[in-house]
């Protein structure tokens, strides 16, 4: 899945996210198509250009409004609605439309259809949240996140957008606003507030206004990685058990259901050879496979950990071999096979039976078995 994740390190606003889009390769043309679908070429211009932020670089949006319409939020809705933008990009936009106008009514204590939002009503505004929706379609994002917000002054508008988002807010440095409320709108609309695994595609930067050195948005685009949460490691020392048995053990546990057992060799107390045994478990399973460990080996007590496992994608393919069909893994990421190997089960079986080294035996099915995935 292809996913978006906005570091916020010096805050976001609407010209900040446009500006991170496009260093990360969107297209300025949908720019100007948004102008274009909304009917808005002689209200606004756009201007794109390369900027500094201290040590940072990256792109600059800026957006002039050269004829200012006042429009109320009927008519904000109106021009989102009736514009020639995809159906995705109007839903999202009127989200973040929405929250906004919800707030300012809120906070103004007037009806949303008798509300002008003033220095948020205008095109520009328009052009910031569809612009923002309409690049992030366009590079193919299916999720988006975003890391802790730095908050300053934040206006009470700001806020409010936030509530019951998730968004996560941090004390900010410096003495100005860093999150506008148009930046809380387009993440509150769109994201979810935590940091994915993921690989790296690209990253991009979008320079503010303020001259500040910092003021700039990161963005990173990548593939996200499968975690699994909740698996918890069942630990424990052993220093007076038998190593045959403790090779018992971890074959019992595996057939109990535990995701993996390791065995690492340890000096214990007093100078003695021991291991540590780690029993990788499922939440449903902690309890039993806990109690198992306390009672088939000698030890008086065992450690839980909390722990959060990546995963990449697997399956098994059959192939042909000059000794008949066998089995491999394939490994993938992002859906795409990335590599293969060889079940070392299916190797031994075929090499004894037709007198071969099973070191060949995994050659040929790992050749077979990467031609058969296109690598």
């Amino acid at each position: 899945m292809s996913v978006a994740y906005f570091d916020c390190f010096g805050g976001i606003s609407g010209d900040m996210t446009l500006g991170a889009l496009l260093d990360c390769g969107a297209d300025r043309a949908i720019l100007d198509a948004a102008v274009e679908a909304m009917r808005l070429g002689d209200e606004v211009t756009i201007e794109v250009r390369h900027e500094s932020r201290g040590h940072t670089a990256g792109t600059r949006v800026v957006i002039e409004v050269t004829e200012r319409v006042e429009r109320n939020v009927p008519a904000l809705r109106g021009v989102i609605e009736d514009s020639g933008s995809p159906d995705q990009i109007k839903s999202r936009a009127l989200d973040a439309l929405n929250r906004i106008a919800r707030v300012e009514a809120r906070i103004h204590d007037v009806a949303e259809d008798d509300l002008h939002l003033h220095e948020l009503g205008g095109a520009d505004t328009l052009v910031d949240i569809v612009g923002a929706f309409w690049l992030l379609h366009s590079l193919d994002v299916e999720r988006v996140y975003a890391s802790q917000l730095p908050m300053s002054r934040p206006a009470p508008a700001t806020l409010r957008i936030l509530e019951g988002t998730g968004a996560q807010l941090r004390a900010g440095d410096e003495n100005r606003e860093l999150v506008t409320p148009t930046g809380a709108a387009i993440l509150a609309a769109a994201a979810v507030f935590e940091r994915p695994a993921m690989s790296l595609r690209r990253t991009g930067y979008g320079i503010g206004s303020n001259p500040a050195p910092g003021n700039a948005l990161a963005l990173w685009i990548g593939e996200e990685a499968r975690a699994d949460v909740g698996v918890t490691m069942i630990e424990t020392n052993l220093d007076d058990m038998a190593p045959n048995l403790v090779a018992a053990l971890c074959e019992d546990l595996m057939a109990e259901g535990a995701l993996d057992v390791t065995v690492t060799p340890a000096l214990m107390k007093k100078g003695r050879p021991g291991q540590v045994l780690a029993v990788m478990s499922a939440p449903e399973r902690v309890a039993h496979l806990s109690e198992y460990v306390l009672r088939h080996s000698t030890t008086l007590g065992v450690r839980l950990r909390e722990l959060h496992r990546v995963l990449a994608g697997r399956r098994v393919i059959e192939v042909q071999t000059p000794w008949g069909a066998a089995y491999a893994k394939v490994k993938e990421l992002d859906g795409r096979a990335v590599d293969v190997a060889a079940e070392y089960e299916d190797c031994r079986s075929i090499a004894r039976a037709h007198g071969q080294d099973v070191r060949e035996v995994m050659r040929v099915i790992v050749d077979a078995a990467r031609r058969e995935v296109g690598l």
